[in-house]
């Protein structure tokens, strides 16, 4: 039996491709998780595949605490090795973020091969710093290869759970009507900001007949404060696959999980890069988008700012005005989308590992 170890946590961005990924692997593997206590992995993984813990977090603030924070990250790399050794694992999978150096770092100690994925068009810290320790490195974006000179760069594209590559039905809870279908989201944890965005403009495309579904998240105190026959607001949704397939143009920060979404739907795209994104990450994914056709781009600003308003009206107006055509923008945009989607990149990651497994228990025996 072949075993492999997952290294992902803490958001969606980390956990959907790394789950799309071991979904995929072939039935006689054996899959273990290593994640953080407290984060997102606790929900998700504990019912497919054994989670096993480690404290690892981000080097923020200064002088002791953060030296402490170097320590806490370097001492789990003891505990991760006692489990490859332990499990027997073949072969490392990680998707980056904190929890990738202790996986990476005790891997190279017991001589088993990683494969690092990189789902963002500029790398994260860790996988800059560590990537040339790992076999390959999977881009989700062609653009990151220019960043990561020391390392065996192999673009992949970023898995997407197979519930998005699949005909979805729209949900019957979204506004009925002939108009244009906007979805507002803003990733697995909400967008307080987004919201604050998006909200004031709202009222006079519903006035002109475009329907509305905002996905808020849990902690937006106006949520409710909007109320039209074709506008829905919920705090989440499971139904994600459905709605992206249907609506007519999605508002999305620019994670490279999300656009990996919507590209798998040929979705047409505003996208909003979240401000607070380590190195400024998602003004980059976003920029990737735009150079195949495939988004626009547009920065988060005040609710009283007019571009935004200025934008939908521009890309929903035909729509709205009954003059959809060879012109319309959002045509254009889907194609966009088609042309960035790889629908394919978790069964190119399986066969990756497959063979290093394989070259991994030939060395062994």
């Amino acid at each position: 039996m072949a075993r492999l170890l997952i290294a992902a946590s803490g958001t969606g961005g980390h956990l959907f491709p790394a789950l799309a990924v071991a979904d995929r692997m072939p039935s006689e593997w054996q899959v273990s998780w290593l994640g953080v206590p407290d984060r997102l992995e606790r929900e998700l993984v504990p019912t497919h595949y054994p989670l096993h813990t480690v404290r690892a977090g981000g080097l923020q603030g200064r002088g002791f605490k953060k030296l402490l924070q170097l320590w806490q990250l370097l001492a789990s790399t003891i505990p991760v090795a006692q489990l490859l050794r332990r499990q027997q694992c073949e072969v490392v999978f990680t998707t980056g973020g904190y929890i990738a150096a202790p996986a990476i770092l005790a891997a190279k100690w017991c001589g088993i091969p990683v494969v690092l994925h990189e789902s963002n068009a500029t790398p994260g810290r860790v996988t800059r710093l560590l990537g040339r320790y790992c076999q390959k490195v999977a881009l989700g974006f062609p653009q990151a290869q220019q960043f990561l000179p020391a390392c065996h760069p192999l673009v992949t594209g970023t898995p997407v759970r197979q519930g998005f590559l699949a005909p979805a039905p729209c949900p019957e809870w979204v506004p009925q009507g002939k108009g244009p279908l906007l979805l507002v989201i803003g990733g697995s944890q909400g967008a307080l900001g987004l919201n604050r965005m998006v909200r004031p403009v709202l009222p006079a495309l519903l006035a002109k007949g475009c329907r509305v579904v905002q996905l808020s998240g849990s902690h937006d105190p106006d949520f409710g404060s909007l109320q039209h026959p074709g506008y829905v607001e919920r705090q989440f949704s499971n139904e994600i696959p459905g709605l992206l397939q249907h609506c007519n143009l999605a508002i999305s920060w620019a994670g490279a999980g999300s656009i990996s979404e919507l590209a798998a739907c040929n979705t047409p795209a505003l996208l909003v890069p979240f401000p607070q994104a380590a190195d400024n990450h998602q003004v980059a994914n976003a920029e990737a988008c735009m150079a195949v056709g495939a988004a626009v781009l547009m920065l988060q600003h005040q609710p009283e700012g007019q571009p935004l308003s200025r934008m939908l009206w521009r890309l929903l107006g035909p729509r709205l005005r009954g003059a959809e055509g060879c012109a319309d923008p959002l045509t254009q945009l889907a194609a966009g989308m088609a042309r960035l989607a790889v629908r394919d990149a978790d069964q190119q990651l399986v066969h990756l590992l497959c063979e290093l497994s394989m070259a991994t228990r030939t060395r062994r025996r």
